[in-house]
């Protein structure tokens, strides 16, 4: 199994969709294995978005991801890193199909709700930033085998 890593950014807090969201993932079968609420530091939202670092958004991206509180969050499954993101749609909204969590409910790109992480790479580099060792929880979900059958 996969894990991606997630943050639902200050804007879908504000709008009160924490909720929303976090279920969407389990309905569709993700394991939630890691949940927090923080404000994300400076030094965090540095260390995070250093791959955009000089990129004309930079700055204005930190100062969003600073302005309140975020939830994030680490999701497991088959393939979880792709699922999620499809799951997430287009990072311009406009461009986001209906069903997805962007298409659903954003208007704006840079009101885009969530963020995750885009390949196996990007989660060992973010989810350290945000989880200490230990504070993933690791456990058997009973119904993965309805999921991904092993018997047929």
């Amino acid at each position: 199994m996969e894990r991606s890593f997630v943050i639902i950014k200050p804007d879908a807090v504000q709008r009160g969709l924490v909720g929303a969201i976090i279920q969407r993932f389990e309905q569709k079968g993700l394991k939630l294995v890691g949940l927090k609420m923080l404000r994300i530091t400076q030094d965090q939202a540095e260390r995070q978005y250093a791959c955009h670092k000089g990129k004309p958004f930079y700055d204005s991206l930190i100062r969003f991801m600073l302005m309140g509180p975020v939830v994030a969050l680490v999701l497991e499954g088959k393939e979880a890193i792709t699922l999620v993101r499809k799951m997430m749609g287009a990072t311009d909204p406009l461009k986001a199909e209906p069903g997805t969590i962007r298409g659903d409910f954003s208007v704006d790109m840079k009101h885009n709700l969530v963020h995750g992480s885009d390949c196996g790479a990007s989660v060992e580099h973010e989810l350290p930033i945000y989880f200490q060792a230990g504070e993933l929880v690791d456990f058997d979900l009973s119904l993965q085998d309805w999921l991904y059958s092993k018997t047929i």
